[in-house]
């Protein structure tokens, strides 16, 4: 029979995070690993009449396998059709733009983002809906307890693919088109942003670098910068998707971008800097002298400076970040008079946001940031808004962010993480932590007076959804705040985020942050008893 059947043992360890399924690269590969989680997918939300899938990923190690296993399983299922990126390649943001150009039911995006690849490295799966978006939490809920009942998988064997050849096939009764990944999204850019003075800008004296670090970005930027805009050749550095991200870490972090770095230092550095991740969704940006945009400080900015844009000309509608990131953006809508919405950690949040019209721009503290053009945080596009903030303001990244000091002040951060723990101890110093909060108002720790303290819940304005339990937030005075969290975008063990933030009014905005947050940094430690609790002495990494 072209439909195979396969036996299945259910996994009990398929229950997607912030970001889908993400785990080691081995244990996808394991026999019956990957489709038992697609079939999962497959069974919660099944093919409508005439549906089309979309499907790419990152291009990391065992994309290529997964991807087919994919297509086949949903031909299997009763899809009609099914788009792929050719290569197995196609980014996050290009997926959500692409289920929403051609109104697909959902998309699977093969993708870790920015965790390491290659066989020792890991792997991921995610599922977007016909928002253009990541499943809602009621389906992956769904779609993890389907997992630990399942019994079998049907997989197409009939048809012959070829991944590297653009052109339509048949799978099985299922029509399956091998499509360009680049085209239609670097469309969408062009009709957002004024390419005209972007082009100008670049045909000046300024001097940019973007690094793809060997994930799926490189082509998306090659078209882009050098092509569309006419950078120089070379302006893309790392462009080839590889693998193993060309043995890096494709997280757009100053420490995984060494020759970025190095070229944006040094008498002779660069005008602009910027980096993506694996699977295209965050970005870095970075000034002369290695200066590098905070999170926060990038959606503040976008926000306050939307107008500037062709596609956001009318202003925005409102914004959101996620709880941990600094609330800069807060500021900025506070003096524009829109709202400004807290959400948790997770893009699907913002999601419900945006179709209800309540939000434009959105972002999150682990460099990410997003509009409503697609349903997902976009790299290239931030990169693409800050070129066009440049060429509109006439003035360099430093003089661009120190203006917007200035004006809202500095709300100055710093991430502290705390990797590697054993996932029991983690959440038992979470919960050992929440038994604290009734008793915090009023305490001193160090510098600092305790304001207040809870654990984050949060509930959808528009249908109702809600989480609980999304981190500790400890407010202080003077004006800072701790948040603790514990990572969902892992594949093994757990991490503890520290959030560190302080803020700093106009008149100090220049001045230097380190003594404050160093002081705040302390004080989470004494606060939480991360010494005792953990057995840390120190965070593994800091960023900020």
């Amino acid at each position: 029979m072209p439909i195979a059947v396969h036996a299945v043992t259910p996994f009990d360890d398929q229950k997607p995070g912030t970001s889908g399924l993400r785990k080691s690269t081995r244990r996808f590969m394991e026999p019956g690993y990957l489709p038992a989680f697609v079939q999962a997918i497959l069974e919660c939300d099944p093919p409508k009449p005439g549906a089309t899938l979309i499907v790419g990923g990152d291009g990391r190690f065992f994309g290529r396998e997964a991807a087919e296993t994919v297509i086949r399983m949903a031909a299997a299922a009763g899809y009609a059709r099914v788009k792929v990126g050719r290569g197995a390649l196609l980014s996050t943001p290009a997926a959500s733009h692409l289920v929403r150009l051609i109104g697909a039911q959902g998309a699977v995006i093969l993708s870790a983002s920015h965790n390491p690849g290659g066989p020792d490295g890991d792997f991921g799966v995610k599922y977007n809906t016909a928002t253009g978006g990541p499943a809602p939490e009621s389906l992956t809920e769904a779609i993890f307890a389907r997992s630990k009942a399942l019994t079998e998988w049907r997989i197409e064997t009939k048809g012959t693919l070829d991944l590297d050849r653009l052109g339509e096939v048949l799978i099985g009764d299922g029509a399956v088109e091998v499509i360009d990944p680049v085209a239609d999204y670097a469309d969408l850019m062009e009709s957002l942003f004024d390419f005209g003075a972007i082009r100008a800008l670049l045909k000046s004296d300024f001097r940019m670098r973007f690094d793809a670090m060997h994930a799926v970005t490189g082509p998306y930027a090659t078209e882009l910068f050098e092509r569309r805009l006419g950078a120089p050749a070379g302006t893309v550095i790392n462009a080839t998707p590889l693998p193993d991200f060309g043995g890096g870490h494709p997280d757009p972090h100053p420490g995984h971008a060494p020759e970025l770095m190095a070229a944006m230092s040094g008498p002779d550095a660069l005008d602009f800097g910027a980096a993506s991740d694996g699977d295209g969704d965050r970005n870095m940006i970075v000034g002369p002298g290695g200066f590098v945009v905070s999170p926060g400080d990038s959606l503040a900015i976008l926000t306050a400076l939307a107008d500037r844009v062709p596609a956001y000309a009318a202003g925005v509608a409102g914004v959101a970040r996620s709880m941990p990131t600094a609330r800069a953006a807060d500021r900025v809508a506070k003096t524009l008079s829109v709202d400004c919405f807290e959400t948790p950690t997770g893009w699907k949040w913002f999601v419900s946001l945006m179709d209800a019209g309540r939000i434009t721009l959105c972002g999150e503290e682990s460099f990410g940031t997003g509009s409503d053009h697609v349903r997902e945080k976009d790299g290239l596009w931030a990169v693409l808004f800050w070129l066009n903030l440049l060429a509109a303001e006439g003035i360099g990244v430093r003089d661009l962010v120190r203006r917007h000091w200035a004006r809202f002040g500095r709300d100055a951060y710093r991430r502290e993480d705390y990797e590697g723990l054993e996932s029991e101890r983690a959440e038992a110093f979470m919960q050992t932590l929440r038994g604290r909060l009734d008793e915090a108002a009023g305490l001193a720790v160090g510098p600092f007076g305790v304001v207040s303290a809870d654990d984050f819940a949060y509930v959808d304005p528009i249908d109702g959804s809600g989480a609980r339990a999304q981190g500790v937030r400890v407010m202080l005075t003077p004006d800072a705040r701790i948040t603790y969290r514990l990572s969902g975008t892992g594949s093994s063990g757990a991490t503890l985020r520290v959030y560190l933030e302080t803020y700093l009014s106009p008149e100090r905005a220049d001045a230097d942050p380190t003594a404050e947050l160093n002081a705040l940094s302390a004080a989470s430690r004494d606060f939480a008893d991360v010494g005792s609790l953990l057995g840390r002495a120190a965070p593994s990494v800091v960023t900020g």
